[in-house]
């Protein structure tokens, strides 16, 4: 059977197809080549869109405000040797082949992720209303959550002709694809998740206390009630695209991922033998961008220290609302639609705490339960969850103390780091009564709150009900053929642009749109044997939905 990849549902563009097939992106005509084109922000976007330009023949610039690495970031435990802890990005499906795409080429690892119920956690405890369940696979839980999983995978048969269109990816039949998902976006945009679960005769059949529970404990990571406000296409594609499902982490840490292709040397049109996105940029970003302007035919960018350089494009893959709130954005470069699309989107906040321990104590043997010392823990409690990392049994190992989202993460905004460490504690004590985590601990924790980071305001978009149009919007701004010329070389790409926020092959998935775009804008095109994105955007592009 052919794998699941994200292909799709609203626009099954093949993209890793794309990125290797022989005859390349496409080709810039000669005077085009070696012209500069600026890339706001240095993540997963900006590193793969850079990447790919360079080897177009086009020279990159990039600009970041804070950090190399976005929401892929890495920190090293102070004092450690590569002791990490990844507050960002941290779990990667394998269906995420336009990512694994640039794992494999800078050469990186992956091993599998932790999950709950995995043979890669170990073991797993699910602590529910003081009630706590030990389990090793899911054929150890309790009937309850049996019924539970079931009746969530009745409800998505019957809302979603789930086998359906999951055997349409899998055969990359693209027009099978468009045929059941196009309805499926009419019918649902308006609709939450939690409506989605409530509403369906699977679990209408059932009592509250199945909902409740699917809300704590949910599939795949784990628990999914804070997204039940969320429109039910959100997490739809997640379950299709099975990003949910199979996930590895990167060893090492995955910000190493982007350094590595920001010093990798690759074969490119007009540079010569050698050259890298590093190289081109003098061996580092530009600073803040805070002001884009139109000067003429281009654009110009001026940076937090006043220096402004014109470019024949731009490519913005920040945080939208930092488009409104940190750089200064000429009012006419996007039509009105677009700055309500970019306004409107919604983030999610999220939290993380991590401690580097001793060594991996959690595997101790409890003499009286015979059981380990801790599992990978879901509970309702404010830890949520609570991950366990393992660099080997001579080597300080890592936990992830809890990992939260919306009011769980609020209700640590306010506090320390050592504050968050000692309410994790407080509660993983009621859950392994005599376990004395503190005496383990080394150096000092690593917290991270997305929503008050001034480069990021929250952790993730997250669609509300009726946020597909702008969505739609957002993600087909590439194409620009037909936009007003004053609107027309300012592009975007990020995960939040993408329909599968969070996931950083959305991300990967803008970039090579806004790639395409860039392409067009100057005059070229790709090999006729391997069209791109914006090629086939008129027969397998989103449906439109009345205004």
């Amino acid at each position: 059977m052919r794998p699941v990849t994200a292909f799709g549902p609203d626009f099954p563009f093949a993209y890793d197809d794309w990125l290797t097939h022989p005859g390349g992106l496409g080709r810039l005509p000669p005077e085009a080549l070696g012209r500069e084109v600026a890339v706001i922000g240095a993540g997963a976007a900006g590193i793969v869109a850079g990447y790919e330009l360079m080897r177009l023949g086009l020279r990159p610039v990039i600009y970041e405000s804070g950090r190399f690495g976005g929401r892929l970031r890495s920190e090293t435990f102070e004092g450690s040797e590569g002791v990490i802890a990844e507050l960002g990005g941290m779990r990667f499906p394998v269906s995420s082949r336009g990512f694994f795409h640039y794992v494999d080429r800078v050469g990186a690892e992956s091993a599998p992720f932790p999950n709950p119920l995995t043979e890669a956690a170990g073991s797993t405890v699910i602590d529910l209303e003081g009630e706590t369940v030990f389990a090793r696979t899911a054929a150890d839980l309790p009937p309850f959550y049996a019924e539970v999983a079931r009746a969530y995978g009745r409800a998505l048969e019957e809302g979603a002709r789930f086998s359906d269109l999951q055997a349409a990816i899998r055969a990359r039949d693209a027009l099978r694809i468009k045929e059941i998902w196009n309805p499926i976006v009419r019918d649902w945009d308006e609709r939450t998740f939690y409506d989605f679960v409530a509403s369906s005769e699977a679990f209408r059949a059932l009592d509250f206390r199945h909902r409740e529970v699917f809300g704590q404990v949910g599939f795949g990571t784990g628990g999914w009630d804070s997204d039940f406000p969320n429109s039910m296409l959100e997490i739809l594609r997640v379950n299709l695209t099975e990003l949910d499902d199979n996930q590895r982490y990167i060893k090492g840490g995955v910000e190493q991922v982007l350094h590595r292709l920001w010093r990798h040397a690759a074969d490119c049109a007009h540079w010569p033998g050698g050259t890298t996105l590093a190289g081109l940029n003098g061996g580092a970003t530009r600073s803040r961008a805070v002001r884009i302007a139109r000067e003429g035919a281009d654009l110009a960018v001026t940076d937090r220290w006043g220096r402004t350089d014109r470019y024949g494009a731009v490519l913005v893959t920040c945080q939208s609302h930092l488009l409104t709130t940190s750089i200064a954005v000429d009012e006419a470069l996007f039509e009105q639609k677009l700055w309500m699309a970019l306004d409107r989107t919604r983030y999610m906040q999220a939290a993380k705490t991590f401690v580097m321990v001793d060594r991996p104590f959690w595997k101790d043997i409890d003499p009286a339960t015979g059981r380990p010392l801790l599992s990978m823990t879901l509970t309702d409690r404010i830890t949520r969850g609570t991950y366990f990392f393992d660099n080997g049994p001579d080597r300080p190992a890592v936990i992830c103390l809890s990992y939260s989202w919306m009011t769980d993460a609020l209700k640590v905004l306010p506090h320390s780091a050592e504050k968050r460490v000692e309410l994790a504690l407080a509660a993983l004590a009621k859950i392994y009564p005599g376990v004395d985590i503190a005496s383990h601990i080394r150096g000092n924790p690593i917290c991270v709150s997305w929503e008050s980071d001034e480069d990021f305001l929250g952790a993730f978009k997250g669609a509300l009900p009726g946020h597909y149009r702008y969505n739609h919007r957002m993600f087909g701004h590439f194409m620009q053929d037909g936009m007003d010329p004053a609107q027309r070389g300012l592009f975007m790409a990020g995960d939040g642009v993408s329909f599968t926020p969070a996931w950083v092959e959305g991300a990967v998935q803008t970039a090579l749109n806004a790639v395409w775009g860039i392409m067009n804008h100057f005059g070229g095109r790709s090999a006729p044997e391997n069209p791109g994105p914006g090629d086939l955007w008129q027969s397998l592009g989103p449906v439109a939905l009345p205004e």
